[in-house]
């Protein structure tokens, strides 16, 4: 995708909110495990932390930044995207909005799909069910989105076929 990822990238988690620090830790620790990279979790969990936590990006030479899905980064998806963009290290996350406030790429569900999910329950419940007899479901579509504009910023291309397979590019 860019000349010049290196073999090591960074999680980025929020300590405030345990459980789903947890697992995304062990998630983005064995996908690096399974590709060959070395991965350094890093922890915020306000604002403060943000450009410390950017400042050890450049001290490590990150190839990039994996932020976790937690309603706190995302909330904060335009200050992310500005020190995405100031510090000039790639930086994912799961949310669409990360990408229209100028991160450089999303994939996942987003929160329309989480919304309806929990639309859908919430109806089940009011019409009687009960929530321990409800099934867990997935998101049943994950999205990609890419901000050309930041990956020409960031000095990255992508090949054609990945673009041709975003659901949004943002020129």
């Amino acid at each position: 995708m860019q000349s010049g990822w290196n073999c090591h990238g960074e999680g980025y988690v929020n300590p405030a909110n345990p459980n789903v620090a947890e697992i995304n830790s062990k998630e983005l620790e064995a996908a690096a495990r399974t590709l060959g990279l070395e991965l350094h979790v890093l922890n915020a969990s306000t604002e403060s932390d943000f450009d410390a936590v950017f400042t050890k990006l450049a001290q490590l030479r990150a190839g990039g930044l994996v932020i976790s899905p937690d309603p706190f980064f995302t909330s904060q998806s335009e200050q992310l995207a500005a020190l995405t963009i100031h510090h000039a290290v790639p930086t994912i996350h799961y949310n669409p909005e990360f990408v229209a406030a100028g991160g450089l790429l999303s994939y996942g569900a987003g929160s329309a799909d989480a919304y309806r999910q929990a639309g859908n329950y919430t109806g089940r419940v009011l019409r009687g069910e009960k929530p321990t007899d409800l099934p867990i479901q997935q998101a049943t579509k994950v999205e990609l989105h890419i901000n050309l504009k930041t990956a020409k910023a960031l000095g990255i291309t992508f090949p054609e076929s990945i673009l041709q397979r975003a659901d949004a590019v943002i020129e």
